[in-house]
């Protein structure tokens, strides 16, 4: 749940541009959070150097591959169902050959191979570079595997390429895996522990980024604020790296400075952050550097201390409210969103109201909020009752989503009258006529097109909105373009 799940992502079918020189082609569909379609983009520049092409129409392809998400149960569902139609598209194209990347792999691994046997390839988070080898075991007719978890693998060696991009945002994965073991969450095994990406190979990929026209990067990564880079390894290892390492280790903070003083007219931003490792330190340099935007995505899952102990959140309410009255104070217009978890078990009524009072306090800008979804494999399948009722999970769920649609509202309408800096990211899906993009709090903004285009930063005057949207027009450019 400490990812962003972006439901009208779900199943997109990734394309880049052709190699002439490429021959087969590949189909590649991502389910779940950022990471996953960031992984897909590593996944593409791998094997476009094996010959690889892609395509959005499943028939013609040579290779489909699906890389899922083990977070919600419905993914999983979703990715079960696409694995049957590709096997029906399997029974006119048997040289087609099948695979599973990502999250679910590792766990389902026996079942999808050998049970069911409806895919010819499984392949963890952390062997994408093993995938020509892998590809060459099913071509000669055995099935494949490899969902080792790797102590150092980053890809910071890999340049991503950008598949349906818009040209002006990219994401930029800065750490894989996490330590935190949270009770809900399956990421600490199906991604591996910590470890953090070379800063000089994230400045590298960003620069690069601007020299192609990007005027936005988010730094990605399971836990940001954990990041720690002192020459590689596992972080939990770093007690043990020399006085020499940890006198030259890179922290989260530092490496946001470095990526903001490497492309001062860039937008930075960064997901997800975790209350237990996000210092001031991170805060202070947000205020420092105008080009880091001011949003910050913080999970919090529930109000509850009680709860936040059973999931083993290494917080209380009480030092949330601090971090949160921190932020305020040292960035008073930064927009905060949540992620919340209700119907966790044991969950009570005064459980719930924790979580209502605590959103009182915060007023999120928006959430992403869900229902609690057993998850095999995690701590709290194995030792905790799935004990809340499914009604009151959903009555609870909608009281919570409820109450963020009115904090959302008047987030929405503290922009009115002001003129704020938008980045130009589209044409806004409702009308062709106007722009959409977003302000540094992460608000989306409609304005009419003018003689503007995409990827410029405009001033826009804020006139009106929608619960989640900003209504106005532009009033000239932005000092950074």
């Amino acid at each position: 749940m400490e990812k962003i799940i972006d439901e009208s992502l779900q199943g997109t079918t990734l394309t880049i541009e052709d190699k002439n020189a490429n021959s087969k082609k590949l189909y590649i569909e991502s389910y779940g959070c950022q990471m996953n379609f960031s992984d897909s983009e590593i996944v593409a520049s791998i094997l476009a150097n094996e010959g690889f092409n892609t395509t959005q129409n499943l028939k013609e392809a040579d290779l489909v591959l699906v890389n899922t998400c083990s977070i919600r149960e419905k993914a999983e569902l979703t990715v079960r169902k696409r694995l049957e139609k590709f096997n029906a598209i399997k029974k006119d194209r048997p040289h087609m050959k099948v695979g599973v990347l990502g999250c679910m792999a590792e766990r389902l691994k026996h079942q999808f191979l050998e049970e069911e046997k409806i895919v010819d390839m499984v392949v963890g988070p952390d062997a994408y570079k093993d995938l020509p080898n892998l590809i060459q075991e099913i071509d000669e007719g055995r099935s494949a595997v490899n969902v080792i978890l790797s102590k150092d693998e980053t890809y910071g060696d890999v340049a991503p390429v950008r598949l349906n991009t818009n040209g002006v945002t990219a994401f930029v994965s800065i750490t894989r895996g996490c330590d935190n073991m949270c009770t809900f969450c399956v990421v600490p095994f199906t991604r591996g522990r910590e470890r953090s990406r070379d800063p000089q190979s994230i400045i590298d990929e960003v620069n690069d980024l601007w020299s192609k026209g990007f005027k936005e990067i988010t730094l990605l990564g399971q836990n940001v604020d954990s990041y720690l880079w002192y020459g590689g390894g596992l972080k939990k290892d770093f007690e043990k790296a020399s006085d020499m390492q940890k006198a030259t280790a890179v922290d989260f903070s530092q490496l946001l400075e470095r990526v903001a003083l490497a492309q001062p007219k860039m937008r930075i931003r960064f997901s997800t952050s975790n209350p237990q490792d996000m210092t001031l330190d991170v805060i202070h340099t947000m205020a420092k550097y105008d080009n880091i935007c001011n949003y910050i995505h913080l999970p919090v899952q529930s109000g509850s201390n009680r709860i936040l102990k059973a999931m083993n959140r290494l917080h209380t309410r009480e030092e949330y409210f601090e971090l949160i009255d921190n932020i305020r104070k040292i960035i008073p217009d930064c927009a905060i969103s949540q992620d919340m978890i209700t119907g966790f078990p044991t969950e009570t009524e005064e459980d719930h109201k924790d979580t209502l009072s605590l959103m009182e306090y915060v007023k999120y800008d928006y959430g992403f909020m869900f229902a609690y979804s057993e998850r095999p494999g995690t701590l709290a399948e194995r030792k905790m009752e799935d004990d809340v009722p499914e009604e009151i999970k959903k009555r609870r769920l909608s009281e919570i989503i409820a109450l963020q649609r009115q904090h959302c509202q008047e987030r929405t309408e503290q922009h009115l009258g002001k003129v704020q800096e938008v980045l130009i990211e589209g044409t806004s899906k409702k009308s062709d006529e106007h722009f959409m993009g977003r302000n540094s709090q992460n608000t989306v903004a409609v304005f009419p097109k003018e003689n503007y285009k995409v990827g410029d930063f405009v001033m826009v005057r804020m006139d009106d909105c929608t619960s989640a949207t900003l209504i106005g027009e532009a009033v000239g450019y932005s000092e950074n373009n």
